[in-house]
């Protein structure tokens, strides 16, 4: 069991999808009558807070050629969980079509992943900017659609949950030191995780039988009719100039056929 390839891409395909959600943040600088004097879009790029914190303070002389330009977002995976409270049948499947072959997929596993973004600015009006840019779309979560696995059509809404708001102005030491506005918001990302994709062993549904009852006790009561129906097909499966029976074998879940009754 453990120990078969696979990988679906999902704990990636969900961390870039959440970094989409921010990367078209935009602030503006008004002059004294309101006119608009320029227009920044925020950067945004993937690390921890620390990192960046420890790159404002090494940078913070001004005779430096280049230094980090604020304002400037951050975000990380923190950590993943098991959601109990989304948990299903461990041992149940559903079918899905891989182009004309027909895959038996175990139920996903729910697990929480935790988001943590970070705002870093220098003035107080560009992270108030900033946070009103993105607060309003979370009441409390906001659900974006992952292609969860690709050989299928997966496809999943996955909500975002917006857990808490931190504040912190890192601004100590003397007037040299490069001042930080940092806002720090933490997410929660309720995703699912797929196991192997395996072929499926049962295929078409051949044959579908109904039993009628005379009593809802349907130990005691007498069956009364039983009525079958099989798949029949409508053209000439095998090449062999007849439509028969042995074409009724080769049918497969994309075919156009009909059915055989049977009253008994």
């Amino acid at each position: 069991m453990l120990g078969t390839y696979f990988y679906h891409e999902i704990i990636r395909k969900t961390i870039i999808s959440f970094g989409t959600l921010f990367n078209n943040i935009v602030i503006k600088h008004d002059d004294n009558d309101g006119n608009a004097v320029n227009q920044v879009k925020v950067g945004l790029s993937y690390g921890p807070m620390q990192k960046f914190l420890a790159k404002l303070q090494q940078q913070e002389e001004l005779k430096k050629s280049v230094a980090i330009t604020l304002p400037r977002m951050s975000f990380e995976m923190t950590d993943i969980s098991y959601d109990s409270s989304r948990k299903s049948g461990i041992t149940q499947t559903f079918k899905a079509m891989d182009g004309n072959n027909i895959k038996q997929v175990f139920m996903p596993v729910p697990y929480n992943l935790g988001f943590e973004l970070n705002i870093f600015c220098k003035l107080n009006d560009d992270a108030l900017q900033i946070i009103e840019q993105i607060l309003p779309f979370f009441q409390p979560s906001f659900n974006f659609t992952v292609d969860l696995v690709d050989s299928i059509g997966e496809k999943r809404d996955v909500p975002v949950v917006l857990d808490n708001i931190s504040f912190q102005d890192d601004y100590e030491g003397d007037f040299s030191t490069r001042r930080a506005l940092i806002y720090t918001l933490r997410f929660t990302a309720k995703t699912y995780l797929f196991g192997p994709i395996a072929d499926s062993t049962d295929g078409l549904i051949k044959k579908v039988t109904v039993d009628t009852y005379s009593s809802m006790n349907t130990s005691a009561a007498m069956r009364e009719m039983r009525y079958s129906v099989t798949p029949k097909a409508l053209e000439d499966k095998n090449d062999d100039g007849v439509i028969n029976t042995a074409d009724d074998a080769l049918l497969t879940g994309d075919d156009n056929f009909g059915f055989n009754e049977t009253w008994s």
